[in-house]
């Protein structure tokens, strides 16, 4: 977790010893607030004062985050704002919540964050709602093929009040779970190093039999499985040394996740394919949050709404400063620095693409999981209902100019 702040200076070992004295979320979270050179006294005195600020009062509820592979230099590149949140929580309940941030995979991973939190050994988790699928399958709803026509669309529906009909309502009731906030991307496939001397890709039928690792999503491997791109379910984890070795071709992920994972080195084209929703959430479990006074309950919320619209202006920063998800790309950007080629399909090619596996034209191979879904929604038609609340806001909407909205409130 420390690896940002080890140098010839500062050993792993003087790092932990801070934490071993002020914890490890103080440590984390004062140290990840500095800008400027990085000594160890600044660390330790960032820590101390963190740590006297969250310990200033007595905590009513002490909360355990499991953020999967998260941690203060990734949440960089990646801002899915968890610690924002942390901060903001504690800070907004005078210390009367205490959160205790664990990443790097040290107590659970993307695949089973939600079992976890659902068998109460962590409270509140961060994770891919698509990985979180596999274990929680109503997050399934998300995933219809091009329901979502642009990352600002998904930003729209997270603040929007029928999001809690339609999506968050039937979460709690099958699942047990409050969702939070969330990263809003769009899935592509990631070719690995075997297409590194290979022409850009810029239709459709080039993927057209290319092996690609899959999430847990269900719905995701239907829209896979149209595109003929042979969806292959492989860990995460696994997923770089897959695309190093050339075992698969690609993965269907999108460009942030490639590099705060560390893969953009084994990346060779990011085909911005956006075939269905990338959401890398945060949620927490529902009978701890209803376990919590009214007054804390409306705080947890506020500071999710805090995190999102964080969250909304960051993460498209982040796109074209850090990751280097445009073209022309930025020149020190991860992809740039690697030679990863960022290629945005035309949009007569993603029409292309949705004739051959969306439900509004191939229906068949969706009614399966669409009545299964809505059935677990009570009814209601999901992939309808989502896919016009998406469209509500003009196609060529930009991601900054959404309005937040209390999603809650109507």
């Amino acid at each position: 977790m420390f690896n940002k702040f080890v140098s010839q200076s500062i050993s792993r070992r003087d790092l932990f010893r801070v934490a071993s004295r002020y914890g490890l979320s103080s440590t984390l979270l004062g140290a990840a607030a500095l800008t400027g050179p990085l000594t160890l006294s600044r660390i330790a005195e960032a820590a101390n004062s963190t740590y006297e600020k969250r310990f200033s009062t007595p905590a009513k509820h002490t909360l355990k985050f499991g953020a999967s592979g998260f941690n203060e230099k990734n949440l960089l590149i990646e801002r899915a704002g968890c610690l924002e949140f942390v901060r903001d929580l504690e800070e907004r309940t005078d210390g009367a919540i205490r959160i205790e941030f664990i990443g790097n995979n040290q107590i659970c991973g993307q695949l089973n964050c939600v079992k976890k939190t659902q068998q109460g050994i962590v409270d509140i988790f961060a994770a891919s709602t698509q990985n979180t699928a596999g274990g929680a399958p109503y997050y399934n709803v998300l995933d219809y093929a091009y329901m979502f026509p642009t990352r600002a669309s998904e930003y729209y529906f997270l603040y929007h009040p029928e999001s809690e009909r339609i999506f968050r309502e039937p979460l709690r009731q099958k699942h047990e779970l409050q969702f939070l906030f969330s990263v809003c991307q769009l899935r592509g496939i990631q070719l690995g190093l075997k297409w590194s001397d290979k022409p850009d890709v810029t239709t459709i039928e080039e993927l057209f039999g290319t092996k690609n690792r899959v999430t847990g999503t269900q719905l995701g491997r239907i829209a896979m499985t149209l595109l003929q791109l042979n969806p292959s379910p492989i860990a995460w984890e696994e997923t770089l040394d897959g695309l190093k070795q050339g075992l698969i071709d690609g993965a269907e992920t999108w460009s942030s996740a490639v590099a705060y994972a560390n893969m953009a080195p084994v990346v060779s084209q990011v085909i911005d394919l956006r075939f269905f929703a990338g959401f890398e959430h945060t949620a927490m479990s529902l009978p701890v949050f209803e376990s919590l006074e009214g007054n804390l309950q409306d705080d947890v919320m506020e500071s999710a709404y805090f995190t999102q619209a964080l969250i909304q202006g960051a993460h498209e920063a982040a796109l074209v400063n850090t990751v280097g998800h445009s073209v022309p790309q930025l020149p020190n950007t991860i992809f740039a620095k690697n030679n990863v080629r960022f290629i945005p399909l035309s949009d007569e090619e993603r029409l292309k693409a949705a004739k051959l596996c969306a439900p509004e034209y191939v229906p068949e191979p969706w009614e399966e999981w669409r009545e299964r879904i809505n059935g677990w929604a009570g009814g209601i038609d999901t992939y309808t209902e989502i896919h016009r609340i998406a469209r509500e806001i003009p196609a060529d909407t930009l991601v900054e100019n959404v309005e937040p909205r209390r999603w809650w409130k109507s």
